[in-house]
């Protein structure tokens, strides 16, 4: 962590432990590699952690066996143990869960699959066994919600960090240049800034294809006129940032002028409404009315944002409210990304994105970057 603090992870295992509590589970099997970093600090391709009232046990294989040993040891003192899966990481965690006698097994509904859950339900005896799997959702998810002041910390440097690099665009993007060649560039000054790796796929997208909101950089060769958007973002203190700039080889259109112009509305329009207490979809709404004014409200597809944190897509939606799923208020700690956009296909399109978390009386703009149409 990049500030000294101390040790956070008892606390999200005991507000974890409420809410088993609330769920009516005895124990909750921990899988998702996000989530079981989160709980215990080991950073995992894969692992499994049992959490129940008074234990923590950390399940992994050979590969990670060290730095397992050294993530458990801060948890001792909560009943922490780590068990070497000599097969399977499933079948360790089923013979752990059986010598714990019975009850009800928590699952991540959202992350175990169909086949992993039936395998272990038949493991620990079917039906008719002492155990029954509970489908649990956001047990873990809702805590990584809110973040606590070292996760601030290091999305701060992360944001830092990733907004020096938004200040050199136009040091890559030129006439003649590839989108493949200009996206290898970023991602090198990525790691140059001293992240651990990108956050995903960096987008280049140059001329039509910036009509394209995920496109992949490909073997395009920028001309004059075109424009061109630069999506990027990077892993640091295991956080991810995430930030999209657009640029105009030669100058402007009056296409891309209009649509960039009415971008910059739409972000300012959706920062002035973040606060505590506010929903979410509050924030996408001002978006969309502020391109309503520009007549461009049916060239926004997407939603206006998406949390971050030790992943790049996360809670809390920043889009229009969704049946079925609770609208999200925010809170101070809440770290998301705001990123209107507007795409007309066979001419251009336009995205800006920030990072934001909020304070407690409004937020902190976390990727300091000029966001004028970068002219080269």
């Amino acid at each position: 962590m990049t500030e000294s603090s101390s040790d956070p992870r008892p606390l999200r295992l005991a507000r974890v432990r409420e809410h088993l509590r609330e769920a009516g589970v005895d124990t909750l099997l921990v899988g998702h590699p996000p989530n079981l970093e989160y709980l215990t600090g080991l950073r995992a391709s894969s692992g499994v952690l049992l959490l129940d009232a008074d234990r923590v046990r950390l399940i992994v294989d050979f590969r990670y066996a060290e730095a397992a040993a050294v993530a458990i040891a801060g948890l001792e003192p909560a009943g922490g143990s780590m068990v070497l899966a000599e097969r399977s990481l499933d079948e360790a965690a089923a013979e752990a869960i059986k010598r714990s006698g019975g009850g009800h097994v928590g699952i991540e509904a959202a992350h175990l699959s169909v086949k992993r859950r039936d395998w272990l339900a038949a493991a620990l005896g079917g039906r008719a066994g002492p155990f029954s799997l509970v489908p649990t959702e956001r047990l873990v998810e809702r805590q990584r919600l809110v973040k606590g002041p070292e996760e601030v910390a290091s999305l701060r440097e992360a944001g830092r960090r990733l907004a020096s690099v938004a200040r050199d665009l136009a040091r890559w993007v030129r006439a003649g240049q590839r989108e493949s060649d200009i996206a290898a560039e970023l991602d090198h000054a990525v790691r140059l800034a001293g992240f651990d790796r990108p956050a995903f796929d960096t987008i280049v997208a140059s001329g039509p294809r910036s009509a394209m909101p995920h496109a992949r950089p490909g073997g395009r060769i920028l001309a004059s006129g075109d424009a061109v958007v630069l999506d990027f973002g990077g892993v640091y203190d295991g956080y991810c940032v995430d930030l999209t700039r657009t640029a105009s080889v030669g100058p402007p259109g009056p296409d891309l002028e209009r649509c960039h112009r009415a971008v910059l509305d739409a972000v300012e329009a959706a920062l002035a409404v973040i606060r505590p207490g506010r929903l979410a979809s509050a924030v996408d709404e001002a978006a969309r009315q502020a391109l309503a004014r520009h007549g461009l409200e049916g060239a926004f597809g997407h939603s206006t944002g998406h949390g971050l944190g030790l992943e790049v897509h996360e809670e809390p939606r920043v889009g229009r409210p969704v049946g079925g799923v609770p609208p999200a208020v925010l809170e101070p700690g809440m770290a998301f990304t705001v990123e209107p956009g507007v795409y007309l296909p066979g001419l251009c399109g336009v995205r800006v994105e920030d990072d934001v978390v909020v304070t407690p009386d409004g937020y902190e703009l976390l990727t300091d970057a000029p966001r004028s149409l970068i002219v080269v």
